[in-house]
């Protein structure tokens, strides 16, 4: 029903908008009360910790960023540090076989991609960003500190054996509790991933005012630094860190890692009078939900046709930290019922009565953006798990092959992966300052190619890869065979695993890079953190994906006569197949990408009014952000 002039003018103390359902939105009334107040509010909150507001404050700014930029430079060379070579550490010190070590490390990897999304709705919602990386950092050391443990106590391991012993599988296991140990400190560090990874560049960015152009220049910059100190570590990590633990000794090895999260710790907690401390919102998932139940609560009432103008839709102003209005559209337009305005639902300063019975238009975009995310994050999962190969298969066929550069120097096995990292260093420069202005005058298109458009270009670059790759594996094994050695390394250069390692580089520098952003625009402002959780999401789908596939191809492809096509001397099984499977189902999903990429609807916006009424957008440095998370979701 129409809301009545009584109501009308008794909201004049606050702004709501009048909308057709052919989503135009007029302004009825316009007030600055309620902001005035909030300021007030604000500013006698600010005097114990700066609070973020949307018009004034008094960010860290560049002085916090020595502390910021130290302390994830440490964090990243510790965990990389620490997890870069652990494939190998756990078949040559804890004697798995690779089927197991493989599953470990994929639930392993499940379980800390989707903690992110668990520590970002704590931290919106209750701790906020600092007080999350203050615990998660204190958690991710003492992970690291147990995980070191078991390479340094002997106790803590299985005894020592040649690796003739473990070729023939006379190696003793471990026990119970060296495994315990083991997983208890992959524990601690799961939770330390789920506080940093949603928070830390969150925290980076709140230290600068995006409402300014110093402060946009600063956030530039900071993506900038945090870009270039994160490859310097990839770089350290992957050959110096990994060839201390390959060829010197693992409790060196991983205490360098421990050292450098010590002192990760120290950085940022220096800083504490510096920052920026943002508080915790609500919980933005109670918004979602009350969409829902406000919908199919009014699931009976009829919506009112185009044109007609007696009935109304709930639009108040935006608060908090959320700059872009989304107006109101047609899809899935069952939702938009949520956002009818009856009899008796608003106040007479004209907010609703009951949130769960009357939300607002941008309540019920956002659900809409997430519900039209949901298929594309599905086809996501499935693209990744090529890449999940990378640290674990591809391994194992490097430990098979030819690895000596000269009569001394033998490259590490888990040192392959740079290849990989090379490829989209490069890239990544040429693709956005040349190919990228070059396909904007043919497109029209202000990336030169939509994001969808390069998630499915990636796709095809990921399954190119695993083909390449079962090709390559098919060589190498046929090598291996006709060539018997005591260890069964075939007598062929580890360097032939740069084909499949090149596309996959070419496979991140599209898809993932591709989905983050995809993720960081599509997602609403104000659930950023959880967008780019969703993204870890993705990849622990796709490592509990790979064990599954994993566990079935083992038990499925054995026979009397021949053993699996994993088992633990690759030289007797099939992993080109297996490779060649991963690439069917990648074949599959790409129809499916298609599909739904066709029906996507990208996300809308409109511009709104400050305290001030000045009309403004806040732009936002994507692709920077898009290149950082790239990478460290992959480590």
């Amino acid at each position: 029903m129409a809301v009545n002039d009584h109501n009308r003018k008794q909201s004049s103390s606050s702004s709501w908008y009048l909308c057709r359902s052919s989503a135009r939105c007029f302004q009825i009334v316009t007030s600055s009360k309620a902001s005035t107040m909030e300021k007030e509010k604000n500013q006698s909150d600010g005097k114990d910790l700066p609070v973020l507001n949307a018009t004034t404050r008094k960010p860290g700014g560049w002085k916090a960023m020595p502390f910021i930029i130290g302390n994830e430079t440490f964090e990243r060379l510790a965990t990389f540090g620490l997890l870069a070579n652990f494939m190998v550490y756990l078949t040559r010190e804890f004697h798995m076989d690779q089927v197991t070590a493989s599953n470990v490390i994929n639930i392993w990897s499940g379980v800390t991609n989707f903690a992110p999304l668990v520590g970002a709705f704590i931290s919106d919602a209750y701790l906020g960003r600092f007080p999350t990386i203050a615990f998660a950092s204190c958690a991710s050391l003492l992970g690291m500190v147990t995980v070191t443990m078991t390479a340094w106590m002997a106790q803590l391991r299985p005894p020592p054996c040649t690796p003739q012993q473990q070729e023939l599988g006379q190696c003793k296991g471990s026990t119970k509790a060296q495994l315990g140990v083991l997983l208890l400190g992959l524990g601690f560090l799961s939770i330390g991933s789920g506080g940093i990874r949603p928070c830390s560049i969150p925290f980076g960015v709140d230290q600068f005012d995006p409402t300014t152009d110093d402060g946009k220049k600063g956030i530039n910059s900071f993506f900038n630094w945090y870009y270039t100190t994160f490859t310097v570590v990839l770089l350290f990590t992957q050959t110096i860190v990994v060839y201390i633990q390959d060829s010197v000794s693992w409790s060196i090895g991983f205490g360098i890692p421990t050292l450098c999260m010590f002192l990760s710790i120290i950085f940022f907690f220096v800083g504490t009078n510096i920052y920026v401390h943002v508080k915790a919102e609500e919980s933005p998932f109670s918004g979602l939900a009350q969409v829902f139940v406000a919908a199919y609560k009014k699931r009976r009432i009829q919506l009112p046709a185009d044109g007609d103008a007696d009935r109304i839709f709930y639009d108040p102003p935006l608060k908090g930290a959320t700059f872009t209005k989304l107006p109101l559209t047609d899809h899935f337009r069952f939702l938009n019922k949520a956002a009818f305005i009856q009899e008796n639902e608003l106040k007479p300063d004209g907010t609703s009565t009951n949130q769960w019975r009357l939300c607002s238009i941008q309540q019920v975009e956002e659900l809409k953006c997430i519900i039209r995310i949901i298929p594309i994050w599905i086809s996501g999962v499935v693209s990744l798990t090529s890449m999940t190969q990378q640290g674990t298969f591809t391994v194992s066929q490097a430990l098979k092959m030819d690895r000596h550069l000269g009569p001394h120097f033998q490259i590490p096995a888990g040192s392959m992966g740079v290849i990989s990292l090379i490829i989209i260093g490069l890239w990544i420069p040429f693709y956005d300052r040349i190919l990228v202005p070059a396909l904007r005058k043919v497109t029209k298109n202000e990336g030169g190619i939509s994001l969808l458009q390069r998630i499915g270009i990636g796709a095809v670059f990921s399954i190119l890869s695993m083909v390449v790759a079962g090709l390559v594996e098919r060589v190498r094994r046929a090598s291996a065979i006709q060539n018997p050695q005591p260890l069964g390394v075939a007598p062929m250069s580890v360097m032939w695993l740069a084909p499949q390692l090149i596309l996959m580089g070419f496979c991140e520098a599209f898809n993932i890079i591709g989905q983050i952003e995809f993720f960081n625009r599509q997602f609403p402002d104000h659930m950023r953190s959880i967008g780019n959780s969703l993204f870890s999401c993705s990849f622990a789908g796709a490592s509990y994906l790979s064990s599954l596939v994993v566990t079935i191809v083992h038990h499925v492809t054995r026979t009397h006569a021949h053993p699996d096509w994993l088992t633990n001397d690759i030289n007797d099984g099939r992993l080109d197949y297996f490779y060649f499977l991963i690439a069917g189902m990648g074949v599959l999903n790409l129809i499916y990408f298609l599909y739904c990429a066709n029906r996507y609807r990208y996300k809308g916006s409109t511009q709104i009014r400050d305290d001030h009424n000045d009309s403004h957008h806040v732009d936002h440095d994507d692709h920077a952000l898009v290149l950082e998370l790239s990478n460290s979701n992959k480590a």
